[in-house]
């Protein structure tokens, strides 16, 4: 009997081992209802009528793979998750109908492709938001009160305090610093302006003609 027992446990622990990460979804399921929809939406397209909304099913779908994604340990300590989740689900349905199946039967892999990506972008947007914040603050606190503040709060030593105080590492402060620009063979200093940082740094110099 006891034998039985362990057998039957040991066949439990194999079937979770094999349980895949899209479990919560069933991709023959998700793909027969984009396949489906897909249908409504050519034959909109050959009466010149707007696309069909997708169904309840479909975006419960992209709702579900957005929030398991974000809970992924490279996103989940993200402070602005939901609207993460809210781009990644935007998006998908924005190109849900790019979906071809014929040329792929696994609809999760496909959106959680788009998700990922709305994820980065998000993320980078963010970043930019706080690096604006982090210049206003570095340029503004003209007697230096907040390093001291930092120091005096967590009784650290900042390399930087402005940074930290936003989450930004040194990466971010040098992707979103404005580059340096050449004018007539001789390149301009890199003042790390804010105006630079807002402008977008699109200012280019025409070339000589």
């Amino acid at each position: 009997m006891s034998e039985d027992l362990h057998d039957e446990n040991d066949e439990q622990i194999e079937k979770k081992k094999k349980v895949p990460d899209n479990h919560y979804i069933d991709n023959n399921e998700f793909f027969d209802a984009m396949v489906e929809w897909k249908k409504l939406v050519i034959e909109a397209e050959s009466c010149d009528e707007p696309k069909p909304p997708i169904t309840n099913y479909i975006g419960e779908c992209f709702l579900k793979i957005a929030t398991r994604l974000a809970f992924r340990a490279n996103f989940i300590n993200y402070p602005y998750q939901d609207e993460m989740i809210g781009d990644g689900v935007e998006n998908c349905i924005m190109y849900a109908s790019n979906f071809d199946p014929e040329k792929s039967k696994n609809p999760f892999s496909y959106f959680t492709q788009i998700i990922y990506y709305a994820f980065l972008r998000r993320i980078q947007k963010e970043k930019k938001q706080m690096y604006i914040k982090y210049k206003t603050l570095e340029q503004l606190d003209v007697k230096g009160d907040v390093p001291g503040y930092l120091k005096w709060k967590d009784d650290a030593d900042y390399k930087n305090p402005y940074a930290e105080a936003f989450g930004l590492s040194e990466n971010d402060i040098d992707k979103f610093k404005p580059k340096t620009t050449k004018k007539r063979g001789r390149k301009k200093k890199d003042t790390g302006n804010l105006d630079d940082v807002l402008s977008g740094d699109k200012n280019e110099d025409s070339p000589d003609k």
